[in-house]
């Protein structure tokens, strides 16, 4: 059984409008049956899996420490690392495809690190002026842009 998983990765602070964002994205990927995974603490974090869960998706949270109890309430898988911020890459490299919303200086390392290794990036907000990052404007362009990747990745692979 292969897992479709979509890293979605953006601050532990977010505005109303990225929170919405997040929570809708999260309710689109697990209705299409992709699994979750990020960075497992508040912000983007805790609203994507929230969006997730609400509708019965999966989530993966990896957290910059060791202790599981940190994860926001509705991460179903809880890894732990004890790495800090070097666990940015982590979570960059398990999604096959990456969705940015908001987010600092950690988000905009996953980014590099998610275009380093080839992974197709979209992002709603500042990020999108990077080149390779595809813009998108709502949780419905986040997604359509999730499944045309997804298909040019699996279409690669058969």
């Amino acid at each position: 059984m292969t897992v479709n998983l979509v890293a979605v990765i953006g601050g532990a602070i977010a505005d109303p409008e990225e929170y919405s964002f997040a929570r809708e994205l999260g309710h689109h990927l697990a209705d299409e049956g992709y699994t979750i995974v990020c960075g497992g603490g508040t912000g983007i974090m805790e609203a994507v899996c929230r969006g997730a869960c609400e509708v019965g998706g999966n989530t993966i949270g990896i957290l910059p420490g060791v202790n599981p109890s940190d994860a926001n309430e509705y991460v179903e898988t809880v890894l732990v690392t004890g790495m800090g911020t070097s666990r940015n890459r982590i979570i960059s490299l398990s999604g096959r495809v990456v969705v940015a919303v908001g987010g600092m200086y950690g988000t905009l390392s996953e980014i590099a690190f998610a275009l380093q290794a080839g992974r197709p990036v979209c992002a709603m907000g500042t990020w999108n002026v990077i080149d390779g990052v595809t813009p998108v404007n709502s949780p419905q362009e986040a997604l359509e842009f999730v499944r045309e990747n997804f298909r040019g990745i699996d279409a690669e692979h058969n």
